[in-house]
């Protein structure tokens, strides 16, 4: 068996929780293979609201095992409360969660690392979430980071400790920031004790010998493409890959292994944090495309930017990631505009040209724009794709023509029931 790939081609938050939890059903496992608590999967069902910040968007589906990859960093605080969130959900997680023994840990160090040195950048921050994820990948490569495995032996404690003095020492040449490191740390422990109550497993012979089994999984990434830190949009970017090949390390599969790539796009696009957005707009249309949308952040709470979807940036990690099929989110939150865009080019240096420039952030990038006109109607009802307008049609098809890949689904509502089979056939 191939393990199939759902991952977000903007700069993340484009509904990855939503599709996740939609298709799990079709899945005995799904596994995240990236990134922390820096992520934000929301769902919404029954009249609720859930965010995911670790454990993977298809815990609330039964029978479905999620597996914690060893590409992720955890935070075990973070995710004891999100384990008391699914407990007051009545969810039954404790045989359906595994966590990798290769999973890094983030300590309540590096969350100060983290902070400090984002406050010592001034105006030149990168919008980091604050969660420890920078210092906690920077441990991982520099071969001194403290791991899920490393909780059950008898040498945890002082590695913990090793680790913590390293980071105390480095603290001392930011600008000093107030907090209670006893707290901190009582806090981490004891959720290590909640920790330790997950099974945990080798995670690349668990997944290699789930597909050996016939058993089908689902991988799914944090953040954004364009967030990937070798690929995104230097420096402004995270810590882990965020493409397909991430996927490859953050799991401990083969590249052979990979079947269908699913990449999520917003119909238009957001961002947060610092960074060039050659697409934003500081109009009125931004901030309806805001207020519509609800665009905070789900695990920062911090407004987006907003802005045209960037059909350029959208071929770039279409082809980086080996995209098979696309998912439309959020069509629905541009019902009443009048005329909808997207940018099809860019003009650079002079030129036009579809190439992401090296440096996407120092680069002058003026978009090209197409114009389509709007539907002006509500389309949150519709359930089959001959059904939306005309209009929603043609825009569909001009970007499905543009991307060169099918677009199988298409979320018109943030519920898990809001969302529109394109081609049924064509849909893992």
């Amino acid at each position: 068996m191939t393990i199939d790939v759902i991952l977000g081609l903007q700069w993340g938050d484009e509904g990855k929780g939503k599709i996740v939890d939609y298709l799990a059903g079709n899945y005995d496992i799904v596994a995240r293979f990236q990134g922390g608590p820096n992520a934000g999967h929301t769902l919404k069902f029954d009249g609720q609201k859930f965010v995911l910040h670790i454990i993977p968007s298809g815990i609330f589906r039964e029978g479905i095992t999620n597996l914690i990859g060893n590409g992720v960093v955890i935070d075990p605080v973070i995710l004891k409360k999100e384990l008391a969130g699914l407990r007051e959900a009545n969810v039954d997680y404790k045989s359906r969660l595994l966590v990798s023994k290769k999973a890094h840990l983030i300590l309540p160090t590096h969350r100060l690392l983290d902070a400090a040195s984002e406050a010592a950048k001034g105006k030149e921050k990168i919008g980091s979430t604050l969660k420890g994820i920078g210092p906690t990948y920077m441990d991982k490569t520099g071969r001194n980071g403290l791991r899920v495995g490393d909780i059950y032996t008898d040498s945890f404690r002082k590695k913990y400790e090793q680790l913590r003095n390293k980071h105390t020492q480095l603290l001392s040449i930011y600008p000093t920031i107030d907090f209670d490191l006893e707290s901190l740390e009582k806090r981490w422990f004891e959720s290590i004790e909640t920790l330790r109550e997950l099974p945990a497993v080798d995670g690349e012979y668990y997944i290699n010998e789930a597909l050996n089994s016939g058993k089908k999984v689902l991988a799914e990434g944090a953040q954004g493409s364009l967030l990937d830190i070798d690929f995104g949009t230097y420096p402004f970017v995270t810590s882990s890959n965020t493409i397909t090949a991430g996927v490859c390390t953050g799991l401990g599969v083969a590249p052979q292994r990979i079947g269908e790539v699913i990449g999520i796009t917003k119909a238009y696009c957001t961002r947060v944090g610092s960074g060039a957005f050659p697409t934003e707009l500081h109009d009125e249309v931004g901030a309806e495309l805001a207020r519509v949308g609800q665009e905070f952040g789900a695990t920062t709470g911090r407004p987006r930017r907003c802005g045209w979807i960037d059909l350029p940036a959208l071929q770039y990690t279409i082809m980086i990631n080996g995209v098979t099929q696309l998912v439309i989110t959020k069509i629905d939150v541009m019902n009443d505009l009048e005329t909808v865009k997207a940018a099809t080019a860019y003009h650079v240096n002079g030129e036009t040209t579809s190439a992401l420039p090296f440096d996407f952030n120092c680069e002058e990038i003026q978009p090209v724009y197409t114009d389509y006109e709007g539907w002006k109607t509500s389309i949150n009802d519709v359930t089959d794709f001959g059904d939306f307008p005309m209009e929603v049609k043609n825009y569909i098809r001009a970007l499905e023509s543009q991307l060169n890949v099918p677009i199988t689904m298409i979320s018109n509502g943030p519920e898990r029931t809001k969302l529109v089979l394109r081609n049924a056939e064509a849909t893992v």
